[in-house]
């Protein structure tokens, strides 16, 4: 076979038009508990492909999520920090070959052709981009609908700008034909599974399990009279009075209550359950999917931890997560709450009279004000709910994100900021401003702007603004002025836009070599750079993006906001000690790159190596932070004035 690279597309997640995939993108949609991106590299390798590219935007999150630990292929990723189409990602990633075949794949795709056979068809085809149809279900005779696979000769790179946005169909082909290259179209021999939405996704599930020759060996038959074609995981439970009628795949754990009819194509996920009398036809449950009692689901797809209630009729729907327990009470309590009378209110809340004596006066908790807490409780549950999958998204990005990890303890250490001026803003007296409507409105027009264009880093921001405009809907200005300074620091907890992380860490990047090499020369090493690389003889150091420095400035602009909010100094002591936090983190980069040069020098093997470079990071901050310590001891030092003296008179009494 003709040695050929693979370059896997990720599509942006289609806000707006299909709530799954707004929460979550559909290369990591699953298909009998694999992510079809899973089952694509899986496949690719069992098929002789020994590199491949992943290309798109938040690629290199999708692959942190997924459990790949196949050592055959040689996997890459590209994140498409701007749009460039899928021609400019192919010009990105194929770089300067001139030999392999480039076979193009979308993300999203269930079932995937075998690599020969569209080596073949390109073959056959002699021409530079072969263009893969699925076959059309309507007719034998119609062309066929695209698929999103091409096979492309390495040729076609110098028809691709050098630079900007450029797509396949609109800019690549006609272009290849008005320079009189050939562009040929194949059929493949069955449906490959492609699909952007949910009915798709469908589809290609159907057809999985229609064509699919055999499960795998985890999986058993279902032996029942009323049950037909059902694979059944080892510890899935099926009661006896179910009926199951294939294709349908039931994964580990699963249930079937009695009376439940499930017809299919269809999954159950993992933990899923499927309650009495329920009839589920031609849909796929995630993982922890909840069906309740006599209900009707046909043709749907339930989320992760999804719940259908009682009695419930579903048709054609994306059935997402809602939070349920604790919280779903509260929510229910509150709106009765609310329904009712003033007067009756009046009753509920008598009894918090007696509560509030025991409470000290901080706390604010009287008669008075005690509608205030109410509905700032019911804000923050509908806050939260609003912003549930966002706030998710953000705690895996402080988790997986070595840059701002430290984002991580912002949220805790503002409520700890908050905790120690709790006195001081108790005696702020409540207000609530009308004002607060419009600023409430503007960080929902700066989300809405993040959803529709896909800026994410606008839809983060939001999170600070709303919760801005609701302290001052709620509290009013002079509440609003006392903790400004704590709402400022909570936007530390939010990751850069991607197009200035990329500007701002390759200078990083290039300065922090520069810096380095500059120490070694200082210090006696006879030492070269190029590029991003550190020649010292028989060693050579390579300052990666991950050094450039980024990690440590984020956590040192946390450490200083937070002495900033705790200390009693003047503001320009303040603003000295939160500027300066940029050369120290600075500083300590550049001596740790240093240092570590020096040592991989003398220390040998990759295991010690790595020690070394990990403990080096970590050894940085008690420096950073002796630094901050010596800075507000040399600023009180220059800046507090001696006590003034008073002279003492001794008067003598006459005897």
């Amino acid at each position: 076979m003709q040695i050929a690279k693979a370059i896997i597309l990720v599509g942006n997640r289609d806000f707006g038009r299909c709530p799954l995939a707004s929460r979550l993108p559909t290369a990591l949609w699953p298909v009998a508990g694999i992510s079809v991106l899973e089952r694509l590299l899986s496949h690719l390798v069992d098929q002789g492909i020994k590199e491949a590219v992943i290309c798109g935007s938040g690629a290199s999150s999708l692959v942190d999520k997924m459990n790949i630990t196949d050592n055959r292929l040689a996997l890459s990723i590209f994140d498409e920090t701007l749009p460039m189409g899928t021609a400019g990602c192919i010009r990105e990633v194929a770089g300067d070959q001139t030999e392999e075949l480039l076979l193009v794949f979308p993300a999203g795709i269930v079932c995937p052709p075998k690599i020969d056979m569209l080596i073949k068809a390109h073959r056959d085809g002699q021409s530079d981009l072969t263009v893969m149809l699925n076959p059309c279900c309507r007719s034998k005779t119609d062309m066929g609908e695209a698929s999103g696979i091409y096979v492309c000769n390495p040729g076609i790179l110098k028809h691709i700008p050098k630079a900007g946005y450029f797509d396949i169909k609109e800019g690549l082909i006609p272009k290849m034909l008005h320079a009189g290259r050939t562009v040929h179209a194949a059929k493949l021999p069955y449906h490959a599974g492609n699909f952007r939405n949910r009915q798709e996704y469908l589809c290609a599930v159907s057809s999985y399990l229609e064509n699919v020759p055999k499960m795998n060996a985890d999986f058993k038959s279902l032996n029942s009279t009323d049950s037909e074609n059902v694979w059944l995981a080892e510890n899935a439970k099926v009661d006896p009075k179910a009926r199951i009628d294939g294709p349908v795949v039931i994964l580990d754990g699963a249930t079937v209550s009695s009376g439940a009819v499930v017809l299919g194509p269809a999954i159950l996920g993992k933990n899923a359950a499927i309650n009495k009398d329920s009839v589920v036809i031609n849909s796929v449950l995630w993982d922890d999917a909840k069906v309740g009692s006599n209900c009707q689901i046909q043709r749907c797809v339930v989320d992760y931890h999804g719940v259908v209630r009682d009695n419930a009729v579903m048709e054609d729907k994306s059935i997402s997560f809602e939070p349920e327990g604790v919280l779903g009470r509260v929510v229910d309590l509150a709106s009765m709450v609310v329904k009712n009378n003033a007067s009756r209110l009046q009753l509920v809340l008598q009894p918090l009279d007696k509560i509030s004596e025991k409470f000290p006066n901080w706390t604010w908790l009287s008669r008075k004000n005690i509608l205030t807490f109410l509905a700032l409780g019911l804000v923050c549950i509908a806050f939260l709910w609003s912003y549930w999958p966002g706030l998710v998204e953000l705690w895996e990005l402080w988790q997986q994100s070595d840059e701002y990890s430290s984002g991580l303890l912002v949220p805790f250490l503002a409520v700890y900021i908050l905790w120690s001026r709790r006195r001081d803003i108790a005696c702020c007296p409540v207000k609530p401003s009308i004002w607060g409507l419009f600023a409430f409105a503007g960080a929902q027009a700066v989300r809405l702007f993040g959803l529709f264009l896909m800026y994410s880093s606008a839809e983060r921001l939001s999170v600070v603004l709303s919760i801005a405009a609701l302290i001052l809907l709620l509290f009013g200005w002079k509440f609003f002025r006392k903790i400004s300074p704590i709402l400022l620091f909570l936007c530390l907890m939010l990751p850069l836009p991607n197009i200035i992380q990329y500007h701002v860490g390759l200078n990083l990047q290039r300065w922090a070599t520069s810096s380095a090499v500059f120490c070694l020369e200082v210090i006696g090493y006879a030492v070269t750079q190029d590029g991003h690389t550190i020649d010292m003889g028989n060693v050579s150091v390579a300052v990666l993006e991950a050094c450039n420095g980024l990690r440590m400035i984020t956590a040192f602009f946390v450490i200083s906001g937070l002495v900033v909010l705790l200390v009693q100094r003047t503001w320009w002591e303040k603003l000295v000690i939160l500027v300066s936090s940029l050369p120290i983190a600075l500083l300590c980069n550049t001596v740790r790159l240093a240092i570590t040069a020096v040592f991989f020098t003398i220390l040998e093997g990759e295991y010690w190596e790595q020690i070394f470079h990990d403990f080096g990071g970590y050894a940085m901050m008690p420096l950073a932070l002796a630094a901050v310590v010596g800075e507000l001891w040399l600023l009180a030092k220059l800046t507090v004035l001696p006590t003034e003296e008073k002279a003492i008179i001794i008067t003598r009494q006459g005897g």
